[in-house]
């Protein structure tokens, strides 16, 4: 990927700065601690049994979406897929902790314990993505 393109607003850069760093500190604590963030993270326990390596899995995916935001505030050209795919899988996770509620696997209490963790680190991450397309659509 080059450098070319349109660069971003300094408000895009800050927010995708603070999310990367936020996303991959939490996959860092995930891959070197994952017990202590297990028991750490409110409502975690109360969806399954602690299992290291699936919280490291996560981890890893948590290290990529924060590594993924911090390389788009440098890279113009290719920024919107990195986000993007970030963005999705962020989305994805949310929706699903939604559908847990909607089901009745969790309370709707997890709606508003999940917003700082999962909802909002998505709404974020999709309007950045948003916003990279359309500054990468423009014509140089």
């Amino acid at each position: 990927m080059s450098n070319s393109g349109m660069p971003i607003s300094r408000l895009a850069t800050g927010g995708a700065v603070l999310l990367g760093i936020a996303m991959l500190a939490n996959g860092a604590v995930m891959l070197a601690q994952p017990q202590s963030w297990f028991w750490s993270v409110p409502g975690v326990p109360a969806t399954g049994g602690y299992n290291q390596h699936f919280i490291r899995d996560i981890g890893l995916m948590y290290v990529l979406i924060g590594a993924s935001f911090l390389i788009g505030t440098k890279l113009h050209a290719g920024r919107a897929a990195l986000w993007s795919f970030a963005a999705a899988w962020l989305a994805g996770h949310a929706l699903f902790h939604f559908w847990e509620v909607a089901v009745g696997i969790c309370g709707s209490d997890a709606i508003p314990r999940d917003f700082m963790g999962v909802t909002l680190p998505a709404i974020v991450a999709v309007l950045l993505a948003a916003r990279a397309w359309r500054t990468e659509a423009r014509p140089v």
